[in-house]
C-alpha cells in the first residue's frame, strides 16, 4: 500500500480513482505532463477541477518541450505537403506554441 502524502492545502490524499484510456490517450496525457512540469497526479487533479495549469519553466520543461519539438519535427518530415495532419499532433503543436508564447510574453 502505498503512504498517504498530503496536497498543498495540508489535506491527506487518501482515496483513489482510477480509470481507462487508450493506448493513445495515454500517450497525450503524458505528453501534456511532461510539457507541464507537474506530475501526473497534480496536472489531472487540476484539469478534472477545472483549474488553470500554469506552466513554471525549469529544465525539465525545457527538455520536455525540446523533445517534443523533434518529436513534432520528425512527424512534419513524414506528412507529405500538409496532408494526414492529425488532431493531436495539431493539439501538442498548439500547446507548445502556447507555452512557448507565455515564455516570450515573461521574457519582456
Amino acid at each position: 500500500m502505498s503512504a498517504k502524502n498530503l496536497d498543498n492545502r495540508n489535506r491527506w490524499r487518501s482515496k483513489t480513482i482510477g480509470f481507462r484510456v487508450s493506448p493513445e490517450e495515454n500517450e497525450q496525457i503524458n505528453i501534456l505532463v511532461r510539457l507541464s512540469g507537474l506530475t501526473k497526479q497534480d496536472y489531472i487533479t487540476r484539469r478534472l477541477l477545472c483549474r488553470d495549469v500554469v506552466v513554471q519553466g525549469n529544465p525539465r520543461v525545457y527538455k520536455a518541450l525540446r523533445n517534443q519539438l523533434a518529436a513534432v519535427l520528425d512527424e512534419l518530415k513524414r506528412i507529405e505537403a500538409g496532408r494526414g495532419i492529425d488532431d493531436e499532433l495539431l493539439n501538442t503543436i498548439e500547446l507548445i506554441s502556447g507555452i512557448l508564447g507565455g515564455y516570450e510574453r515573461d521574457r519582456l
